[in-house]
């Protein structure tokens, strides 16, 4: 985690930014884009990640700025988020997001489901 990181904000590595840049690029999302990051009920532990790119926030949205690219995070999902670092890999062992979670307890093979 970055030494300038507070565990009460989500942190998107410079990596992961140019990724989520390109998508809304893609996608014509326009100037005001943003990264939603939230969590659902579901998967194999209990919660699993949702992340898509917006043309703009929703009323009960949380708005952090990093690295250039704004996330919106619901506020409920915030409370299982906070501390979180989210990178992009592009390994060997597979492509896309990962979530770096101080809070998730246990996290299944995939990484995308998690328990706190």
């Amino acid at each position: 985690m970055p030494e300038t990181m507070t565990p009460l904000s989500i942190h998107i590595t410079e990596k992961a930014a140019k990724k989520v840049a390109q998508f809304a690029a893609k996608d014509a999302k326009g100037e005001e884009f943003g990264l939603r990051v939230g969590v659902k009920g579901g998967g194999c532990s209990g919660l699993t990640y949702t992340l898509s790119v917006e043309s703009g926030p929703q009323a009960d949205d949380k708005i952090i700025e990093d690295q250039g690219i704004k996330l919106f995070v619901p506020k409920k999902s915030f409370v299982f988020l906070a501390g979180t670092e989210l990178d992009f890999s592009d390994g060997l062992n597979g492509k896309g997001f990962v979530f770096n979670n101080p809070n998730a307890k246990s996290t299944c093979g995939c990484g995308t489901s998690f328990s706190v």
